[in-house]
C-alpha cells in the first residue's frame, strides 16, 4: 500500500475511529481478572495514540510530500549505483554532447495533483554520468502538443523539493502545473516544461546537490544527466539560454548553486527559503569538510568567480531564514550576474508550503522576463530586467536587482551583523554548532 496513496489515508482514518469507538463501548464492560482489564484498557489507549498519531503523520506528510514512500520515510533508499571520481567539471572526462541519444518510457505518475492539468509523467532513469538510478517527473505545457508549436523548443525549469522532500511536492503539495496552466494559455507565462527529479537519492542524508567521490554524484545528476535525458526526449531548448533551476528550502540552496557552479548549464535560479551555506542543514554531505562548505557555497562561488557568471538569481525570504541569504549573494554579485531579492514578512507564514504556493506565480512572471521569453506563447524575445516589485500573494513583496536603486519605501535591510548566526549562515562563516537545521 503506498505511503501516498488515498487507499493508506483511508486505512488510518478507519483505524483512527475505530480506535475511539472501541474504548467507549467496552471500557466498563470487561470482564475477568483486574490485571487482563487493566492489561487491555492499557492496550486500547496505545492503539487509540498510535492511530492519532498515524492519521496526523500521514495528513502532514500528504500536504508537505515530505516522504514519497516507504523506503523514503525508513531510510531503506539507495538510488546511487557508484560515485566515481568526476573532476571538477562533474562529468568525468566524458563527452556529454557525444554520448549516444537515449529514448525513455513515461508512464502517467500517480499520487495527488499528478493527473490535473494535462497529467504528470514519469521515467526511471539511469544517468550515465553520475551513477544514480531514480524517477524523473515531467510536465509539458499546453502549447507542446499544439500543431503551431510543432517545430518549437520549449524553455525548461527544474524543480527541486526540500529535505526530506519528494520529486512530486511541485505538482502535488504546491500545484505549480495547476497555477501556471491558464497563465501559458493566455501568454501571461512563458511555456516552460516543468522538470522534477528525484534529490532524496541516499538514506538519512541530504546530498547537498554536491557530488562526493565514493558517495554520490549529485550535481552531475541534477546538471548533466537529467537535461541531456530532457533534450533526447523532448523539444527543449539548448543550454543555458533556455533552462533554469528552482527550489525551495535545501533545494533553494541547490538551485542558486547549480547556477552559480554551472553558468554554462542555467541561465537563471530560484531559491525560495534558501540559505548559502551547506551547513544550513545538518545532515547535508556537503557539510562535511570546510573544502565541501566553500565548493558548494553561492555565496563564495560568486565572491571568488574570477569572471562574474551571466546568470540571474530570485531569492525570497523572510527574516532569519533566506533574506539574509538573498542580501549576502546580492553584496557579492557582479556584472553580469543580477539577484533579485524579495523580502516576505512574518506574517506571511512559517518555512512551509503555504508559504511557498502563492510565490510560483510571480516566480514564474519573473522567469519568463529574465529568461528573454517574452510575454505571450513562448516567443522569444528581449530580456526584461529584474522586476522592481512584483505580485505578492505572501503580502507586500519587493525586491532589488544587484547594483540597482532600492526604490523608496521599499522593505529595508534586515540588520545583519558579523556576530549574528543569520549572518554567519549567509555569508558562510558559521560554526556547526550555531547552524539551525531548516525543515
Amino acid at each position: 500500500m503506498s505511503l501516498t496513496g488515498t487507499p493508506f489515508l483511508c486505512t488510518t482514518i478507519a483505524l483512527s475511529v475505530v480506535a475511539l469507538v472501541l474504548p467507549l463501548l467496552t471500557w466498563s464492560r470487561m470482564r475477568g481478572p483486574r490485571p487482563l482489564r487493566l492489561a487491555a484498557r492499557t492496550l486500547m489507549l496505545l492503539f487509540a495514540q498510535g492511530t492519532a498519531v498515524t492519521l496526523v503523520f500521514v495528513l502532514v506528510n500528504n500536504q508537505n510530500a515530505l516522504y514519497d514512500n516507504w523506503a523514503d520515510l525508513l531510510g531503506t533508499g539507495d538510488h546511487v549505483q557508484q560515485a566515481a571520481d568526476l573532476g571538477g567539471d562533474g562529468t568525468g572526462g566524458i563527452a556529454v554532447q557525444r554520448l549516444p541519444r537515449v529514448e525513455q518510457t513515461f508512464t502517467p505518475a500517480d499520487g495527488p495533483g499528478m493527473r490535473a492539468a494535462g497529467g504528470v509523467r514519469v521515467t526511471q532513469l539511469k544517468g550515465r554520468v553520475s551513477g544514480v538510478n531514480a524517477e524523473v517527473y515531467v510536465w509539458l505545457p499546453p502549447q507542446y502538443d499544439d500543431p503551431a508549436y510543432r517545430g518549437r523548443r520549449f524553455p525548461v525549469v527544474e524543480l527541486l523539493p526540500g529535505y526530506p522532500g519528494s520529486a512530486k511536492a511541485w505538482f502535488g503539495s504546491l500545484r505549480a502545473h495547476e497555477q501556471l496552466l491558464p497563465l501559458m494559455r493566455s501568454g501571461q507565462v512563458a511555456p516552460f516544461i516543468l522538470v522534477a527529479p528525484r534529490t532524496n537519492l541516499l538514506a538519512g542524508v541530504d546530498t547537498g546537490c554536491a557530488n562526493i567521490p565514493g558517495q554520490v554524484n549529485a550535481d552531475s545528476w541534477l546538471s548533466i544527466d537529467v537535461p541531456k535525458m530532457v533534450t533526447d526526449n523532448f523539444r527543449a531548448q539548448p543550454a543555458p539560454r533556455g533552462w533554469a533551476v528552482a527550489g525551495y528550502s535545501a533545494g533553494a540552496h541547490c538551485a542558486a548553486k547549480l547556477a552559480a557552479a554551472h553558468p554554462d548549464r542555467y541561465r537563471a535560479a530560484v531559491s525560495m527559503s534558501g540559505y548559502n551555506d551547506p551547513i544550513g542543514e545538518r545532515n547535508s554531505l556537503a557539510a562535511q569538510t570546510p573544502a565541501l562548505r566553500a565548493a558548494n557555497n553561492p555565496y563564495l562561488l560568486l565572491r571568488k568567480a574570477p569572471v562574474p557568471p551571466r546568470i540571474a538569481l530570485y531569492l525570497s525570504g523572510q527574516p532569519g531564514d533566506g533574506y539574509e541569504a538573498g542580501t549576502a549573494l546580492q553584496s557579492a554579485a557582479r556584472a553580469p550576474t543580477t539577484v533579485h531579492v524579495v523580502f516576505v514578512p512574518r506574517s506571511a507564514g512559517g518555512h512551509n508550503m503555504a508559504l511557498w504556493r502563492p510565490q510560483v506565480t510571480p516566480v514564474f512572471r519573473w522567469l519568463t522576463l529574465e529568461m528573454g521569453q517574452g510575454r505571450a506563447g513562448g516567443r522569444e524575445g528581449a530580456a526584461g530586467g529584474p522586476a522592481g516589485s512584483l505580485p505578492g500573494a505572501t503580502g507586500s513583496l519587493t525586491g532589488t536587482a544587484a547594483g540597482a536603486r532600492r526604490p523608496a519605501g521599499a522593505t529595508p535591510r534586515s540588520p545583519s551583523t558579523g556576530g549574528s548566526t543569520h549572518a554567519a549562515l549567509a555569508s558562510g562563516t558559521a560554526s556547526r554548532p550555531a547552524a539551525a537545521r531548516r525543515p
